[in-house]
């Protein structure tokens, strides 16, 4: 299963500080940034992913994050 997340991070240091707190939460997950598209994309791979808990995580942490369709 793979989601695809709208986040509003700007910066390559802010998206591997974030990186490393949710490969932290997430060690099986496949967890990446694409901050070139517009929409600054989180993409999360893995088996019996949760979406609510990544979202609320990357909030917690100052950013916005919404599932794109």
């Amino acid at each position: 299963m793979v989601e695809v997340f709208k986040t509003n991070v700007q910066k390559k240091k802010q998206g591997n500080r974030l990186l490393g707190i949710l490969a932290n939460a997430y060690p099986a997950f496949n967890i990446n940034f694409d901050l070139s598209d517009r929409d600054k994309i989180l993409r999360v791979e893995g088996e019996q992913m949760e979406i609510l808990p990544i979202m609320q995580l990357v909030r917690q942490h100052g950013f916005s994050c919404e599932l794109l369709d």
